[in-house]
C-alpha cells in the first residue's frame, strides 16, 4: 500500500514539474522567424517558424510547421494526390540557425508584443500541437503551410484581434503572380508548375492570402496592429543573418525557351520540306499527337484524381488535347475520314481559344511554350491543306 501511494506522489510530482518547465518566465520573448529563398525549387518561396526564448529558463527553439512526414506510407503517392501530411517540428534556435547560414539564407526576426498570458497561451498551443496525435496536418501550398501556420497560430494566441495593414507600395496580385515573384520565369521549375496548375490561381488573392508566402507574413506583420490597444504587434525588428550576394549562372542553352524554341524550329523545318515535297513526315505527328496527348491525361489526372484544389479548370488541356493519345490511328491510314480533318480544325481553334485566353488573363500560361505552340499550330494548318487536296 505504502509503496503504491509513494508511485503515486512520485507521478504527481512528476507532472507538476513538468507543468512548470513549460511556464515561461516574464522575462521570455516569442519570435517570427523569417527564412529567405534558397536555392532549390522547394526553398525558393522562403519559410517561417515561431522562436520561443527564455533565458531565464535556458529556453531557446524554434517550432515550425514544415516538416515532411517520410514515414507516411505510400509517401510519393500521396504527395501526387495532394494528400500528404505535414508536420510541426522543433529545433534548438542554434541548431536551425546555424542550418540556413550554412545554405547562406537571411533570416529575419520580429518579436510580437505580446502579453505574459498571451506569450504563455502561444506556447501552449505549440506544445499541444506537437504532441504525437496532433503533429499532422494536410499541406496546401496556398491555403495551409509554414507560412499559414504562423498567421493562425498568432491569431488564436490574440483571440482573432489582430488588424493587418497593407505594407506601404502595397500592390496586389494573383497568386500565380506572386509565385513568379519568386521564380525565374524561363526556369525549368516555373515551366512545371504553369502547366501542372490551371486557371484557379490566375485570380486576385485578396491582401491577407498573399500571406501564404512567408515574405509577406514579415510585411503584414511588420505593419499589423493589435485592435484592443492600437499597439503595433511587432516591438523590434531584426536581421539575423543577411544572404552573401552571389551570382547565380544561368543557362539559357538548357532552359525551357531555348530547348522547345530548338523544338519548335524542327518541328517548323519539316513542316517546310513536306510541303515542298507534297508529302508527310506521319513519324512527327504520330510523335505529337502521342506527346500532347498524354502531357493532357496527366494534366487531367491532377484536376479530377487529386485534392490539389490548385490544378483545377487547367486550360493547357487546350493544346495538350486528351483525345490526341485515342485518334491519332488516323495518321497511320492511306486515306483519312473526313471527320479527322474536322478534328484538326478543332484542334487549331483550341489554340486559337488558348490564345484568347492568355491575351486576356484567364491563364496565363509558360513563356517556354511559345515557340512549340506556334509550330503546332502551323503543323494542323499543314495538315488541314494536306488532307483536304
Amino acid at each position: 500500500m505504502q509503496k503504491a501511494l509513494f508511485i503515486l506522489f512520485l507521478i504527481f510530482v512528476i507532472g507538476i514539474t513538468s507543468a512548470q518547465s513549460n511556464i515561461l518566465s516574464p522575462e521570455a520573448e516569442i519570435s517570427v522567424l523569417t527564412i529567405g529563398p534558397g536555392a532549390s525549387l522547394n526553398d525558393s518561396f522562403g519559410h517561417n517558424g515561431f522562436r520561443i526564448k527564455d533565458d531565464i529558463k535556458g529556453t531557446d527553439i524554434v517550432f515550425n510547421y514544415g516538416v515532411y512526414d517520410f514515414n507516411a506510407p505510400n509517401f510519393y503517392l500521396k504527395f501526387a494526390q495532394g494528400k500528404l501530411n505535414y508536420l510541426i517540428g522543433v529545433n534548438y534556435y542554434e541548431d536551425f540557425f546555424n542550418d540556413y547560414i550554412s545554405q547562406n539564407r537571411t533570416i529575419k526576426e520580429q518579436v510580437l508584443n505580446l502579453s505574459q498570458s498571451e506569450k504563455q497561451k502561444l506556447f501552449d498551443y505549440l506544445i499541444n500541437n506537437y504532441k504525437p496525435e496532433n503533429r499532422r496536418y494536410l499541406y496546401d501550398f496556398f491555403f495551409d503551410n509554414c507560412a499559414t501556420k504562423i498567421k493562425e497560430v498568432t491569431n488564436i494566441a490574440l483571440d482573432n484581434t489582430i488588424q493587418f495593414n497593407e505594407p506601404k507600395d502595397f500592390e496586389q496580385q494573383t497568386f500565380r503572380e506572386l509565385i513568379h515573384s519568386h521564380l525565374n520565369r524561363n526556369s525549368w521549375g516555373c515551366f512545371g508548375i504553369d502547366l501542372a496548375l490551371g486557371s484557379v490561381i490566375d485570380k486576385k488573392a485578396s491582401p491577407e492570402e498573399h500571406m501564404f508566402l512567408p515574405k509577406y507574413i514579415h510585411e503584414f506583420f511588420g505593419n499589423a496592429t493589435i485592435k484592443n490597444s492600437g499597439e503595433p504587434l511587432v516591438k523590434a525588428n531584426k536581421i539575423l543573418y543577411k544572404k552573401i550576394d552571389n551570382e547565380t549562372p544561368t543557362n539559357f542553352l538548357t532552359s525551357p525557351l531555348f530547348i522547345l524554341g530548338i523544338l519548335g524550329f524542327f518541328i517548323l523545318f519539316i513542316t517546310y520540306k513536306d510541303f515542298k515535297k507534297q508529302k508527310q513526315s506521319v513519324w512527327l505527328d504520330v510523335t505529337l499527337f502521342s506527346i500532347t496527348g498524354l502531357i493532357g491525361i496527366v494534366i487531367l489526372l491532377l484536376w479530377f484524381a487529386t485534392d490539389h484544389k490548385a490544378t483545377h479548370q487547367n486550360y493547357n488541356l487546350l493544346w495538350a488535347f486528351v483525345l490526341n493519345i485515342f485518334v491519332f490511328g488516323q495518321l497511320l491510314r492511306k486515306k483519312t475520314s473526313i471527320w479527322f480533318i474536322k478534328y484538326l480544325k478543332f484542334l487549331f481553334i483550341l489554340l486559337c481559344l488558348l490564345t484568347l485566353h492568355w491575351i486576356i488573363g484567364v491563364q496565363i500560361f509558360a513563356i517556354g511554350l511559345i515557340p512549340f505552340l506556334i509550330a503546332l499550330g502551323v503543323r494542323y494548318l499543314y495538315l488541314i491543306r494536306f488532307y483536304n487536296s
